[in-house]
């Protein structure tokens, strides 16, 4: 459907495209993304015809762009570009009703049946048409952006370019556009080329990526290909992390934001209080947990670690809290990285681990920590042993080795069991 070949240019004293090609075929949702100045407007403005290339081509329906008439490029292109603070005077069906421009005849053309029709299904998938006669300097920026892609899908394009398209829209109304594009895309075999400022919106709805960095291809690919931790970091020039989503297989992103307090604290013996009824580590920020125990089991961020010694569970909402026999059962100490809890179980033969570590682990690293804490407790306590196993990191100050916690997770657990064991439990 489009192709582009070897594109260079920008703007008059300054060139933007650096040797940019691609291909998108029909019912695609084609994402490209880029920091500021990396030239997403610019390469769009080129598809659009708006901005002459220096060098290079584009094709659409292996045509040349350039042998398209305006109004012939207008019946199979689209464009939606971002909302301008500048409005004229139409109502909303006015504005939406010029998407049907291009495919009418002669100079006093006038909307008929069908034209009608079209409008109406444009502004109704919008949501655009209870408020058809009001005028636009008379909407929010989320109304306008509706009202213009309703104007856009008035024209049933072949082809429909995006300048982020979400700018302005609350969440509900962004997944609803985006689920509308991305049906779109699959049914009626549309064409969407559209930028993302929004990163995890583009891997959570997009077939494939381009990545621009200084006007030049810095990757293209499907959305794991292109979203790759480093080269995301050295493109945008910041701190992320990557998570996957939790219930479809894209990869999400979050920002690590400079967070000098607390570095050196670390979690140990101070922070647990020992009374006849609870014995309880409170942390003074939370901490990333990968638990299973009787409350707070799971992924997430708790503060609260608790070894209650009654029937009665201990409510909290950022707690994890397991069952334990008695205070005289619980057993506790620092390893290196680590500051391990130890106790003995409600039930017969089982022991409850927690492990808090002092630093910055992965995922992959929780995982070993688990598998080593259990391992650990089989060979003393033997398989039937089970219990509550719980790994708790600051997320702070320096990266953790999986093999160094690995490591120490043994030579704590291993020791604190064996007093554990000891004691008769």
């Amino acid at each position: 459907m489009l192709q582009v070949n070897g594109l260079y240019g920008g703007y008059p004293g300054f060139s933007v495209l650096k040797d940019v090609s691609f291909m998108v075929g029909a019912g695609e949702l084609f994402g490209i993304l880029g920091p500021n100045g990396s030239g997403k407007t610019t390469l769009l403005k080129m598809i659009s015809g708006l901005l002459a290339p220096d060098h290079g081509d584009i094709f659409i329906n292996k045509k040349p762009l350039g042998n398209y008439s305006v109004k012939e490029l207008a019946k199979i292109t689209a464009v939606l570009p971002q909302v301008s603070s500048e409005v004229f005077a139409y109502t909303v069906r006015e504005t939406v009703s010029l998407g049907r421009y291009a495919h009418q005849r002669g100079w006093l053309s006038r909307n008929d049946a069908v034209d009608e029709k079209i409008i109406d299904e444009a502004m109704a998938l919008t949501g655009v048409g209870f408020f058809q006669n009001k005028l636009l300097h008379e909407l929010s920026g989320g109304e306008r952006q509706r009202v213009f892609l309703a104007q856009a899908l008035a024209q049933q394009p072949k082809i429909l370019l995006l300048d982020e398209p979400t700018n302005h829209l609350d969440l509900s109304f962004q997944k609803d556009l985006l689920d509308l594009l991305k049906k779109w895309t699959r049914d009626q075999g549309l064409t969407v080329v559209s930028i993302f400022h929004d990163l995890n919106l583009a891997s959570l709805y997009c077939d494939k990526l381009l990545l621009l960095d200084k006007g030049k291809i810095r990757a293209i690919g499907n959305v794991d290909e292109v979203l790759q931790k480093e080269q995301i970091q050295e493109v945008y020039e910041t701190s992320i992390d990557f998570q996957p989503h939790p219930k479809i297989p894209k990869p999400q992103m979050a920002l690590v934001p400079e967070d000098g307090e607390m570095g050196n604290f670390n979690i140990d013996q101070t922070l647990l209080k020992m009374r006849d009824d609870v014995a309880e580590l409170i942390s003074p920020f939370p901490l990333k947990v990968m638990a299973s125990s009787s409350v707070g089991a799971g992924i997430g961020w708790r503060t609260k670690f608790i070894h209650y010694f009654s029937k009665e569970v201990p409510g909290s909402d950022l707690a994890v809290a397991m069952p334990a026999k008695g205070p005289e059962l619980v057993w506790y100490g620092t390893y290196r990285h680590i500051f391990v809890m130890v106790s003995a179980g409600m039930e017969h033969g089982d022991i409850n681990l927690c492990i808090f570590v002092n630093g910055i682990i992965s995922d992959e690293a929780f995982l070993k920590g688990i598998i080593a804490a259990s391992e650990e407790r089989a060979l003393s306590a033997g398989e039937s042993g089970g219990g509550a196993i719980v790994v708790a990191a600051s997320q702070k100050g320096m990266p953790i080795e999986a093999e160094m916690l690995v490591g120490d997770i043994q030579r704590g657990v291993r020791e604190k069991l064996g007093v554990l064991k000891g004691s008769q439990f």
